[in-house]
């Protein structure tokens, strides 16, 4: 089976001992393509570097999470540090300086968990469209954050997309059933976390989303399935729930989100 993990965070310190290991084990469970994503403009770079020293399974995704963007503290540590507010356009034109290594733009969006909705909605919203347009300037796929902001998310997204000008991952999405609906109907993409095994609603969400839509990740070292550290091998969990809800082989599964990853990020 090739595995994927569409969304993760190899760069934070718990890896940092032992990340030969980590990448090790993720290609012995059948791991073939994994996308590390940053968060700011300092994880973008560590983000390009771990890809030069694991180009065969390794590809970046290079964010601006919207806490980050706002200058806001951070509800993690562990992950680079970017002191006040995100210049948007240098790192535009950062990104787009090195797209030819850029697999995605992600993880980007809007967050209301960390930050009040009352207080930041404009500025969320007017950051997350001018990432949208840098996305369909370069033509890279979108990874999304959108943490107790999933409708807001899908509506500027219905806006600023249209005719399906770049691919929409929706990474660990966990907006009501007809948001699901919605942003289905769009054709976006939907990415299920290992710890899906004990989430009922990744387990709806795999039940009302077409297997072609459907996309895996770990978003580790969180969203563990087991109680410790996440890791990219842990994707097969996921692999192995999706085959169980849509009553297919763990095999035809895996063979699916292969599918799905190439149409999306354009590998094979």
């Amino acid at each position: 089976m090739n595995l994927i993990d569409v969304h993760c965070h190899l760069n934070h310190v718990l890896f940092k001992p032992d990340l030969d290991s980590v990448i090790a084990r993720a290609k012995q469970a059948g791991v073939v393509r994994i996308l590390v994503s940053g968060v700011n403009p300092e994880a973008n770079r560590e983000v390009l570097e771990y890809v030069k020293r694991y180009p065969d399974i390794l590809r970046a995704s290079l964010g601006i999470y919207p806490i980050d963007a706002l200058g806001l503290t951070p509800d993690e540590v562990g992950l680079p540090f970017h002191k006040g507010k995100i210049n948007l356009e240098e790192e535009f034109a950062f990104i787009e300086k090195n797209q030819d290594k850029v697999t995605a733009i992600g993880e980007v969006g809007m967050d209301f968990h960390w930050a009040e909705k009352e207080k930041t909605y404009l500025e969320q919203a007017d950051n997350f469209r001018k990432i949208i347009r840098f996305a369909k300037k370069i033509k890279k796929p979108l990874v999304i954050h959108s943490r107790k902001a999933e409708a807001e998310c899908i509506e500027i997204l219905s806006q600023e997309i249209q005719h399906h000008q770049v691919a929409v991952v929706n990474h660990c999405f966990s907006g009501k059933k007809n948001t699901i609906k919605q942003a289905a109907s769009l054709g976006h993409y939907f990415s299920i976390p290992a710890n899906v095994i004990k989430s009922s609603s990744f387990q709806t969400l795999i039940k009302l989303v077409d297997i072609n839509q459907l996309l895996t990740e770990t978003d580790s070292p969180w969203l563990t399935p087991y109680g410790q550290r996440s890791e990219p091998a842990y994707v097969l969990e996921s692999i192995k729930m999706i085959a169980q809800i849509k009553e297919i082989t763990p095999e035809e599964a895996a063979t699916k989100v292969w599918e799905n990853y190439a149409r999306v990020f354009g590998e094979r």
